[in-house]
């Protein structure tokens, strides 16, 4: 499998600031590659200098073996994270408008079909709803027939049932053949659509592979997830240092028997009681630490 986009040595400074330091890595034709990191990790840098909006202080980007130009802006997709739409045109005005940006481009009809606009194509796009509008700018990023789309945050706001309709559509996007990049923060739909991820954090990659390898490779053990009010505070703190977040204690440990047979010596009742494996929200806090960012 070939590589369509390729990124070297990556640098880009604000005044005192370097926001990327010596960024690499590759992205494979025909994959969805996740690049995720807390706010102020240098993703957002990242992906502008990639999409052509920033220009890279050192360091190359490549797509398909030369420099971006002319075929990268014809071939590339680009879903922003807010994207503002022009008021007083209808749905099916504001996609023809972006057709012509394009020498070849999709069936509007077809996209329409695709990501289900048809009720909606006449309407003015001010009445849309929040997942009205991402289906229509996802479908608005395909109408050049991208090689590779970029999506920064796509679902973002959305409500669990559009956010998952979403990820369907972005899969049948990538089976289709697309390369997509992918910026989230949701750890549940980077594991769900990613071949590989990369962690970035104060503006380097931390880690970089396919999500389950990355977990094989960061942990051993498991979660122990007990409801808070069944397990006081100082108890499972000094007992288990258990980590206590969303009205649940969360115990890691290596040994599952033992833990449960301590629990029960203390007499904590284990009616709620779960056992999950680690998932890329531990590993994405493992590494980039557990403090709020700004």
């Amino acid at each position: 499998m070939s590589f369509i986009l390729q990124v070297s040595n990556l640098v880009k400074s604000f005044g005192s600031l370097t926001a990327v330091r010596d960024v690499s890595f590759e992205i494979r034709q025909g994959t969805c590659f996740g690049l995720l990191g807390p706010n102020g990790a240098g993703k957002t840098t990242t992906i502008e200098m990639m999409e052509g909006i920033k220009t890279p202080d050192a360091g190359t980007i490549m797509y398909q073996g030369e420099a971006l130009g002319t075929q990268f802006r014809n071939e590339a997709g680009i879903m922003f994270q807010n994207t503002a739409l022009q008021d007083f045109i209808t749905v099916r005005e504001i996609m023809i408008q972006f057709s012509r940006f394009y020498p070849d481009t999709a069936s509007i009809d077809e996209l329409a079909e695709q990501f289900a606009l048809h009720d909606f194509l006449d309407q003015d796009t001010r009445k849309l709803s929040g997942g009205q509008k991402q289906r229509l700018l996802l479908a608005m990023a395909l109408i050049n027939k991208p090689k590779i789309m970029f999506l920064d945050e796509p679902t973002t706001g959305l409500d669990p049932q559009s956010r998952r309709n979403l990820w369907r559509q972005v899969q049948q996007v990538k089976e289709e053949g697309a390369t997509i990049l992918l910026t989230t923060h949701y750890m549940e739909e980077a594991y769900e659509l990613c071949d590989e991820i990369a962690i970035m954090d104060h503006g380097r990659i931390i880690a970089h592979d396919a999500p389950d390898a990355l977990l094989a490779a960061h942990f051993d053990d498991v979660v122990v997830q007990i409801q808070a009010a069944d397990i006081p505070r100082d108890i499972g703190e000094r007992e288990f240092q258990a980590i206590y977040r969303n009205d649940s204690a969360h115990i890691v440990t290596g040994d599952v028997n033992r833990t449960i047979e301590h629990l029960l010596h203390l007499d904590i009742p284990l009616n709620h009681l779960r056992i999950r494996a680690r998932n890329l929200e531990d590993l994405f806090l493992e590494l980039t630490g557990k403090e709020l960012r700004g």
